[in-house]
């Protein structure tokens, strides 16, 4: 299994904390128990040294032993901090630095989304700086199938999911561009989720363009979307390809600071 984290040491590092912090390590690839002298050989440690450093784990909680057989497993106390950090991985406050980069960046309108109930609701905005903005506001609910955002999030759905959410929405028409039919949004959703981001082409303005990205979450799923909208006028050609590698890129980085791992 590839090693998720740093096995090396610095400078900086302490030695003794470097080792614990591995053995955590060791313990969670392996999803299981693992004797003393499993663990010792696969850290290359003295049975002696492994025995004190998880001792030490085991006296802060960090580290469980099994009064059977001796095994030793991750301890209840990760699952605490764990817990801790993960309520501190609130979406809008995570995501609002990156959306304000964006915004100074482009100058475009910015949205960051969630689905709720099968429609797209806007939990965060912030305003073009040019004449011609997007009108929108937090709050507001839109279909998923017409929206650069919601084609993101029901990208990540299963199909199952999808078509019960398309059976009680609807498959509404807003402009000549809006897909109606069930098996061409299967299409685009199979696209969005290979390219791994979707545009909104007029499907539910007339002359609007988006780019929108997914978010996702430390659990490894999709929690929400951002998107950049404008005049087609200015989503076309190599502007646009930039828009769409940017977009994709912080996308990734949100993603990062909620805690997952690609």
């Amino acid at each position: 299994m590839t090693e998720a984290f740093p096995t090396g040491t610095s400078d900086t590092q302490v030695r003794s904390v470097a080792k614990a912090l591995r053995i955590l390590n060791l313990l969670a690839e392996h999803r299981r128990e693992m004797f003393l002298g499993e663990i010792a050989k696969e850290m290359q440690l003295a049975k002696s040294t492994a025995y004190g450093l998880l001792a030490t784990l085991r006296d802060f909680g960090y580290i469980e032993q099994s009064p059977l057989d001796g095994k030793y497993r991750l301890g209840i106390r990760l699952f605490e901090v764990g817990s801790v950090v993960a309520n501190g991985w609130d979406v809008r406050h995570v995501a609002a630095p990156f959306i304000q980069a964006l915004v100074d960046k482009l100058g475009e309108t910015v949205h960051l989304v969630v689905l709720d109930k099968g429609e797209v609701l806007y939990i965060d905005k912030r305003e073009s700086t040019k004449s011609l903005r997007i009108v929108s506001q937090v709050g507001t609910r839109l279909p998923a199938h017409c929206t650069g955002v919601g084609k993101v999030l029901l990208a990540n759905l299963s199909i199952r999911e999808v078509k019960r959410i398309i059976t009680t929405k609807g498959l509404a028409r807003y402009t000549k561009n809006t897909i109606t039919e069930f098996n061409r949004l299967e299409e685009e959703l199979k696209r969005v989720r290979e390219q791994g981001y979707s545009i909104d082409d007029e499907e539910i303005m007339e002359s609007l363009r988006c780019v929108a990205v997914p978010l996702w979450d430390h659990t490894g799923k999709v929690c929400a979307a951002i998107s950049v909208s404008g005049p087609k006028s200015r989503f076309e050609g190599e502007e646009m390809e930039s828009i769409v590698d940017l977009m994709v890129r912080i996308g990734q980085e949100i993603s990062t600071s909620l805690g997952h791992r690609s």
